[in-house]
């Protein structure tokens, strides 16, 4: 019998389209009626109905994505856009998973319920053994808001690991934000979807062994955010790297630093030596770091020359772009013109904390 999947299913015969007029009527009447509304929602009763309708309607199944075999124990689920939206549900996150003699290991698990479903299926069209772990990188939702897919299939006892500040924050404020935050952006593709913490914290150095297959964490400090977890598959000379680096897309910085970047970039480099870097956004490469680094430098660099020079946040914004390295990637990365402006300004404030 194949594992319940956490949705409400009608009765043999039965059909869920009535329910779709109720649910249009509540949310029509939860938004429409003002301060009425707004008053009810105050009430426990009221707000934990609310809650349970929104756990009950689940968004549409997310189309298969067979999974890419990237080295003898590793395969991946590719997003191949940068960003969530309605037309791709929130498929923005790759999905990476570790085929070994005693289980699967899944790196990141997507950013919903529906994509974790998915990614499940791709998995069993690979393997018929179960998943036995997973690793959440970072506290960012579209990393690890599939891990409800995976408890649904597995039981809430599924070991689900990440470094400590990462668990904290996906248990707290973070973990519901990230949820609203992909309802909105994939219009409401996502429902259903429940916060679904990790249950192990980790830290730098760690071993796991699966069978003959050794996974290794590796953690330096601030880079995309402040705790990027990096999952080294040892045997395979391959790395996921989450999102310290990507390809043809630009990374968010709203909690990162690019100098910690760059020093995680050699830390890395010198424990794990050279290595298939595969990402959270985007295709791997060996060279990965040293192309995304290059870019992220030619953010940098321009920026910290601005500061020493006295010059202000417009200067420094004219020189990035005009950095062969940064015009050399701005046609092909995903969001450049929406996002760079932001990125200079965030490169700048760091470049003024380091020269003062």
């Amino acid at each position: 019998m194949p594992p319940h999947n956490g949705r409400a299913t009608p009765a043999r015969g039965a059909s869920a389209a009535p329910f779709e007029p109720g649910r249009r009527r509540w949310l029509a009447w939860a938004g429409g009626s003002g301060l009425a509304a707004a008053g009810l929602l105050a009430v426990p009763e009221v707000r934990l109905f609310a809650q349970q309708v929104q756990d009950f309607i689940a968004g549409p199944p997310v189309p298969d994505v067979p999974a890419q075999r990237l080295s003898e124990h590793v395969w991946m689920v590719y997003a191949k856009d940068g960003f969530p939206n309605p037309e791709n549900q929130g498929l923005m996150a790759n999905v990476v998973f570790v085929v070994t003699p005693v289980g699967v290991v899944v790196l990141d698990s997507g950013c919903s319920l529906q994509i974790g479903e998915m990614a499940l299926r791709m998995i069993r069209r690979v393997t018929d053994q179960p998943v036995v772990a997973i690793f959440n990188s970072h506290y960012h939702g579209d990393h690890w808001l599939g891990n409800h897919a995976f408890v649904n299939a597995y039981g809430a006892d599924l070991p689900i690991y990440a470094l400590p500040y990462t668990l904290e924050q996906i248990q707290g404020a973070e973990g519901n934000l990230w949820r609203s935050l992909m309802e909105r952006w994939t219009n409401q593709a996502t429902l259903g979807t429940k916060v679904v913490a990790p249950n192990r914290p980790t830290a730098h150095g760690q071993t796991y062994q699966f069978g003959d297959v050794t996974l290794k964490t590796h953690f330096y400090g601030r880079a995309h955010c402040h705790s990027d977890l990096c999952v080294e598959v040892v045997q395979d000379r391959l790395t996921y790297v989450a999102d310290i680096a990507m390809d043809r897309r630009i990374a968010n910085m709203d909690d990162g630093s690019y100098v910690g970047t760059f020093k995680y970039y050699e830390a890395l480099g010198r424990a794990a030596g050279e290595q298939l870097w595969v990402p959270g956004h985007g295709r791997p490469s060996k060279t990965l770091l040293r192309d995304y680094g290059n870019f992220m430098a030619g953010i940098y660099e321009p920026c910290l020359k601005a500061v020493e020079a006295g010059q202000g946040v417009e200067q420094a914004k004219a020189a990035v772009l005009k950095d062969p390295r940064v015009a050399r990637m701005a046609a092909q990365t995903d969001g450049f013109e929406s996002n760079i402006g932001k990125y200079i300004s965030l490169a700048y404030l760091e470049a003024e904390q380091a020269a003062f």
